[in-house]
């Protein structure tokens, strides 16, 4: 079942596909991985996690994520024969992906493995990399695990953001998966910052003043660059060297969809990089409880960015 949002991001592909008769690859390769990740998304019973209001509620007040691996309610058969089709996939395009395994679309691992794989990436430990390919470094391996599992996950989030206490959050990693965010917006209302989960496209609020990835709320260290229309910003910090894309929905005169727009601003990646500036890691977000790739072509033209402080 095709969720709202995939079905608008499709339908607005397939309208530039056939207004320019071809996409840029990489937006190609999202049209394809969004077609199969889309059919794995359903309505999900929150029933089926077995987590109660206290559990949820003692979470919460720890400052941990709703989500551990082992709430998770997966179907492990659906999610290896996704695996397999997005593997395949991935074979289709090493112009973007490099040098690829010739024999990747062949793997099969056994779900036992394949579920040890992923929980490592969820927890964001370093992988067990025991899959039968010779040559397919952890990279990779993040990169297709992160493609299988997302539908996954953005199903059990659509399911829990709505337990959420927005105005007591507040922190720097997604209250459901624990996972970095990689892109933040400025709402209509207020221009509030929010930002969205890397892993299972959360969205909540956050303090303009302050880096979601290393905590500082040092003005001096804090600033961001934008484009002459003031569309987009890269927010960016002295301390921890860190980068955050956002999209100012005040000034978009078009319907925004946060996850493709992580597609469409790959430039402003290449401007942050080229100044020094890294994206987010996968630490998970009750690490920072506790401690408190790059980019690929341009897609859509912008000017360069300019320094303001953080307002």
């Amino acid at each position: 079942m095709t969720t709202g949002t995939d079905s608008k991001i499709l339908k607005r592909l397939q309208e530039w596909e056939e207004k320019e008769g071809s996409l840029p690859k990489l937006l190609e390769f999202y049209q394809r991985l969004l077609g199969i990740q889309s059919g794995v998304k359903s309505p999900f019973d929150l029933a089926k996690l077995g987590l109660s209001e206290e559990a949820i509620s003692n979470r919460r007040g720890h400052g941990s994520p709703l989500l551990s691996f082992d709430d998770l309610s997966i179907d492990w058969a659906l999610l290896q024969s996704i695996f397999e089709e997005v593997t395949t996939l991935f074979t289709d395009y090493t112009e973007i992906f490099g040098e690829i395994p010739e024999n990747l679309k062949d793997v099969s691992p056994d779900p036992t493995i394949l579920k040890e794989v992923t929980k490592a990436w969820f927890e964001g430990a370093s992988l067990p990399l025991q899959m039968p390919i010779n040559g397919a470094n952890e990279a990779l391996w993040e990169l297709i695990i992160d493609a299988t599992l997302r539908p996954f996950l953005v199903s059990h989030c659509e399911a829990l953001l709505s337990s959420v206490n927005q105005e007591q959050w507040r922190r720097g990693y997604c209250p459901i998966c624990g996972g970095n965010p990689d892109f933040a917006f400025l709402d209509k209302e207020r221009g509030a910052r929010w930002l969205l989960c890397s892993q299972c496209d959360a969205e909540w609020l956050f303090q303009r003043l302050e880096c979601p990835y290393c905590g500082t709320k040092e003005p001096s260290s804090l600033a961001y660059f934008t484009d002459d229309k003031g569309l987009y910003r890269l927010y960016v910090c002295q301390k921890c060297r860190h980068y955050l894309k956002a999209i100012d929905l005040r000034r978009a005169d078009y319907e925004v969809l946060l996850p493709l727009e992580r597609f469409l601003t790959l430039n402003i990646d290449s401007q942050a990089q080229q100044n020094g500036y890294s994206p987010c890691t996968r630490d998970r977000g009750d690490e920072k409880v506790e401690k408190q790739g790059n980019s690929i072509g341009k897609v859509r033209s912008t000017t360069d960015l300019q320094r303001n402080a953080i307002n």
